[in-house]
């Protein structure tokens, strides 16, 4: 990773600039820009306490975050986190950014105590999956994701 980047938890004062990261972030999936929306969302959940954000920064600007939220299994009667967002600033990426914020996460998590860290990432992003693996991340052949939209009609059972 480039010397100049220092990976670190973010901090109030990150706001403005962690709110464009994030703000780029949901432009990446799609999402119209809205960059007060971000700076509120992160805002919440960091005073919260209901996320963990790391950042990458140069000393003279961020390049990259990663945002954990906490999560419970029942089954295994453990805490785990869920790593959520990780974004790269294209001029930074390629240069071991995205690693270092996925192993300052994991680092964190397991001083917290927590029985795994878990992701999801789009099927077409193997450039995503060939880091994740790297990093000792498992696909999971077991399990399949459902989603039900509480925001649209509902449907007639």
């Amino acid at each position: 990773m480039n010397a100049n980047v220092t990976i670190r938890r973010a901090h109030p004062a990150d706001l403005p600039s962690l709110a464009t990261l994030f703000d780029l972030y949901r432009q990446f999936y799609e999402c119209p820009t809205d960059l007060d929306a971000a700076k509120n969302w992160l805002q919440h959940n960091m005073e919260a306490q209901r996320s963990v954000v790391f950042t990458a920064d140069t000393g003279s600007k961020l390049v990259g975050f990663t945002q954990l939220y906490p999560a419970l299994c029942s089954v295994d009667l453990v805490e785990y986190y869920v790593l959520y967002d990780l974004f790269v600033l294209e001029s930074a990426r390629r240069q071991g950014v995205a690693r270092a914020l996925m192993n300052a996460a994991s680092h964190w998590a397991r001083e917290q105590g927590a029985a795994r860290l878990d992701l999801e990432t789009a099927r077409d992003n193997t450039a995503g999956q060939a880091l994740y693996r790297s990093l000792g991340y498992t696909l999971d052949e077991v399990f399949l994701k459902f989603s039900l939209d509480l925001t649209a009609p509902t449907a007639v059972t």
